[in-house]
């Protein structure tokens, strides 16, 4: 397997260059996705998945603006390599949502973790299914129903031991109702985990792209999760992802009032006025330098990345935010 960083090396200052943390972020999803993609070829496995973990873990701490940002493009521009980006992407989220909800370390270590590796026995599949526009086959039908329990039982043979992690992973797609599973019994908030993971999953995958579908806004993503849901924990823990990132997060795209289109970078004060940089002017001319403003006015609607309709391209708009950051944190 190609050689990554060690996550000890990745530096904690808050000083950090931009430049330096996008590319600590593409060597951390470049690792995983060889991790879940060759999983028996990796020596001590869950030691690796705690590698990630302590890395991504870092890389928040420097900069947690900048780590939404970087991974709101990941998901919003690309289908291709989707299961590496869609694992980090619910990763970070699960980390960051354990933090605003306090969890206790047990849970959000497993949760963490689960998040990492919860498709991993349909990693190609997963990958092929994003560029796939044909409707699932019924072989694909079945791996796609079984690969909770065949990812738990993959973990396991990976020498896995943890057992809430392993039944996290299990019941992913748990929907409303509780079971009762030993492992959470000992934790303060045994419930809420698998919830969570499922609205994470759920969350991410829907504004994500596919071959067959444009994904959906940050703000529409959020609405269709809560909206008219009965089960009572993801009124929760939709609460709590938006006090967390905000229904404009950085790294999605605006209309703002003035009809110009940007790029949030920040969140503000105000949920309606996060720090933005202005792509596009009211008139539809593509700025040709972005326009930094924590001033901008009211947001008018989300947008999607296919709505927003800007010629830069990926690496573009990730140096466009990491840069604004540097601006904005002075």
């Amino acid at each position: 397997m190609p050689h990554s960083p060690h996550p000890t090396a990745v530096p904690l200052s808050h000083e950090q260059g931009g430049e330096d943390l996008l590319g600590l972020w593409s060597d951390l999803e470049s690792g995983l996705s060889m991790v879940l993609a060759h999983p028996q070829a990796v020596h001590e496995f869950p030691r690796k998945i705690l590698q990630y973990d302590l890395w991504m873990q870092a890389l928040v701490r420097a900069d947690a603006d900048t780590a939404l940002y970087l991974l709101f493009q990941l998901a919003s521009t690309s289908s291709v390599g989707y299961s590496a980006s869609h694992a980090l992407v619910c990763a970070t989220l699960c980390h960051v949502l354990a933090q605003e909800m306090r969890l206790h370390p047990a849970g959000r270590d497993a949760l963490v973790r689960a998040a990492m590796t919860m498709n991993i026995a349909m990693t190609q599949l997963q990958d092929e299914l994003a560029l796939q526009t044909e409707r699932l086959s019924p072989g694909q039908r079945q791996i796609v129903d079984r690969h909770p329990d065949d990812s738990a039982l993959l973990l396991r043979r990976l020498g896995v031991d943890d057992g809430l992690w392993l039944e996290l992973v299990g019941h992913h797609h748990i929907e409303g109702g509780s079971a009762r599973l030993p492992a959470w019994n000992t934790l303060a908030q045994p419930m809420q985990l698998p919830h969570i993971l499922a609205t994470i999953d759920r969350y991410a995958a829907m504004i994500s792209p596919r071959a067959s579908r444009s994904g959906r806004t940050a703000s529409d993503s959020y609405g269709a999760l809560v909206d008219g849901r009965s089960n009572p924990y993801v009124a929760v823990i939709g609460q709590a992802l938006l006090r967390a990132i905000g229904r404009f997060p950085p790294g999605s795209f605006v209309l703002l009032e003035s009809g110009e289109t940007a790029v949030v970078v920040q969140n503000g004060r105000q949920a309606q006025t996060p720090a933005v940089a202005v792509l596009r002017d009211g008139a539809g001319t593509v700025l040709k330098q972005p326009r930094l403003t924590a001033q901008a006015g009211h947001i008018r609607q989300s947008l999607s990345h296919e709505q927003a309709a800007l010629p830069h391209g990926y690496l573009r708009l990730l140096q466009i935010g990491v840069r604004a950051r540097k601006v904005f944190k002075g």
